[in-house]
């Protein structure tokens, strides 16, 4: 028996095959899972999102297109959950943007207001909208995980305003963990270290990260992405039945080391 047999949700935020999304949901399924995957609208996307699912084994996906911005999206988005699955157990939010004009060392100060609001509103109030949602189809509770970066509590040149959209995307899991409790839903994130995804090569310098972990972080590497799927499949599945509002770091130990 796999750790999430019979369990359904949703996986936001598959871009690629090197999405962590989509490693979550490698996971997830090898471990009995059913999902659904919402992604960007366009039939550009629905392809990459397809071929990345074909490249873990799913052959027959049902992905939804959202926009994770627009109410009306989210809406059909649960609308269509809801029909198909009645309840569900989990939600994966993996899903963050900022202008990469603005994501390079020296250019935290230069953030214009749109861009500001934009990375908070597409990273961290997501996260709000669709646990909203999620509640009315977790009647017996369940799940909610979303993904984070050591950039949220230590600056971090480059990151910048993903930084600060991090740590708000931190403190609503700490409040949605509060309100959500008493429905049994839990609400957690993990900090993954430095993957070589497509948000993550938007960051300047980035390179550079990837060489410093490997050469500080106590296991003296940087991670891969499923290793972040099976934490991930932990916090879905009643392993982790104590644990909510909290950070797991999966970055091989590199945010313990103080030099």
């Amino acid at each position: 028996m796999g750790l999430l047999d019979g369990r359904k949700g949703l996986v936001f935020g598959i871009a690629n095959d090197r999405s962590i999304a989509c490693h979550i949901a490698k996971v997830a399924m090898a471990e009995g899972a059913t999902c659904a995957f919402p992604h960007l609208p366009g039939e550009k996307n629905e392809r990459r999102v397809g071929k990345a699912l074909s490249g873990v084994g799913v052959s027959d996906p049902w992905m939804l297109p959202c926009d994770v911005s627009n109410d009306d999206d989210l809406d059909k988005t649960f609308a269509a959950v809801k029909e198909r699955f009645d309840t569900i157990d989990f939600v994966v939010h993996s899903v963050a943007y900022a202008d990469r004009t603005y994501l390079k060392p020296g250019m935290f100060a230069e953030t214009p207001r749109d861009t500001f609001t934009q990375a908070l509103d597409i990273s961290a109030y997501s996260l709000v909208s669709m646990a909203r949602r999620a509640k009315a189809l977790m009647p017996r509770g369940g799940s909610i995980i979303a993904m984070t970066y050591y950039g949220s509590d230590k600056a971090v040149p480059g990151y910048n305003v993903m930084g600060v959209a991090k740590a708000a995307l931190e403190a609503c899991t700490r409040y949605l963990a509060l309100e959500l409790g008493e429905h049994g839903i839990r609400v957690n994130t993990i900090s993954a270290g430095p993957v070589k995804t497509l948000s993550a090569m938007a960051v300047g310098g980035i390179d550079e990260i990837f060489a410093w972990v490997e050469q500080k972080a106590p296991l003296r590497r940087n991670i891969n992405a499923e290793e972040v799927g099976k934490t991930a499949a932990y916090l879905l599945s009643d392993l982790s039945s104590g644990v909510s509002g909290e950070n797991i770091f999966v970055d091989a130990g590199y945010n313990t080391v103080g030099l």
